[in-house]
């Protein structure tokens, strides 16, 4: 069997920006088919589910094929006990995890039937996420006891996941020559008290189930102006709002274009639902007891929500530090790849 750190090493290797998975899909499907056979491998597209159901309690593992655009950290390296490289936190660290499990004769004949899922698409746009479509391919996977997304979580369970709204607010002016400004309306200084107001706002802490959620409203891209001699006549920015589990979709759109009250447009582009804790759930004490790992909020969007919204309770647990994601130094340690290994191996083996 290869070593976590070979297969991590493997993966990098293999480009997979969001769009261009087909090659690591492939890559994987060859890889597990002498394992589970063509029987219990089912290809969506450029996803793939490894494993079925059988009459014992089913437990299934989620990590995604892709990763954010290279910059500069293609070519994978193994130095000072960590492996670096594009996808070495996000995700590709929690896919070799998954791979040695997999591939694992003790978890085969443990006490849980466990599936695996290798979905695309996963770093785009919510509405584009490959989970849907496997979701809505492979039905039983809803009848999963509990799930475990693999994206990193700094060695803690990290419990629910913050829900996002992304929507453009506009700003309308009026265009006119830049030598005469007073013939026209600027409609980027018109944003300037928007802007500056947003500038000034400070992260919202909101506990849930005893773990705190920061709630964050933040302007991430702007647009504005056709020419330097030309007073703009239309301004657009992309406001990015997370919210805690506490909070409908509903209510974060509302609390959206309450604080864009200003503006003269908002449209929103981009929504999805936070996820709920799964306290009290079983399978949660029993990983966290066998795991040893400390309990904490996910302060992020991930797919747990897709799942949580399909009644499979999910945790998010996986090698790496949160903070190296999309970073061009990205890098995972491989204490931290054994550790969720162990931890996960314990989980599904013993009941």
């Amino acid at each position: 069997m290869s070593s976590l750190v070979e297969d991590l090493v493997w993966l990098i290797g293999i480009r997979s920006v969001t769009g261009e998975e087909e090659e690591i899909c492939t890559a994987i499907a060859r890889r597990l088919s002498p394992r589970w056979g063509a029987d219990a491998i089912t290809r969506i597209g450029n996803a793939l589910v490894v494993g079925a159901p059988d009459d014992r309690p089913l437990l299934t593992l989620y990590g995604h094929l892709d990763t954010v655009p290279e910059q500069g950290n293609l070519v994978p390296e193994v130095s000072d006990g960590r492996v670096h490289g594009l996808g070495a936190v996000d995700m590709k660290g929690g896919v070799a995890v998954m791979l040695s499990l997999l591939e694992d004769e003790r978890v085969a004949a443990g006490p849980f039937a466990v599936a695996g899922v290798f979905y695309d698409k996963e770093e785009g746009a919510a509405h584009d996420n490959g989970l849907e479509d496997v979701l809505d391919a492979v039905p039983w996977l809803a009848g999963a006891e509990f799930a475990v997304v693999l994206e990193p979580s700094d060695g803690e369970l990290q419990l629910g996941c913050q829900g996002a709204v992304n929507a453009t607010v506009t700003f309308l002016g009026r265009a006119a020559h830049s030598a005469r400004p007073w013939l026209g309306e600027n409609a980027v200084t018109k944003a300037g008290e928007f802007l500056a107001e947003m500038h000034r706002r400070e992260p919202i802490p909101v506990h849930v189930a005893g773990l705190e959620f920061k709630e964050t409203m933040t302007i991430t891209t702007a647009a504005g102006g056709i020419a330097r001699n030309v007073i703009p006549a239309r301004f657009d920015l992309n406001l990015n709002y997370r919210f805690p589990p506490d909070v409908s979709l509903e209510e974060a759109e509302r609390r959206v274009r309450e604080a864009a009250a200003a503006a003269d447009e908002v449209t929103i582009v981009d929504r999805a639902i936070a996820a709920p804790i799964p306290e009290g759930n079983p399978h949660l004490e029993r990983l966290a007891r066998l795991s040893g790992a400390p309990r904490a909020a996910k302060q992020a969007w991930t797919d747990v929500a897709r799942l949580t919204a399909r009644g499979v309770p999910a945790v998010n647990y996986g090698p790496g530090a949160t903070a190296l994601a999309h970073r061009p130094d990205e890098a995972v340690a491989v204490a931290d790849l054994e550790a969720v290994r162990s931890g996960l191996l314990r989980f599904l083996t013993e009941g």
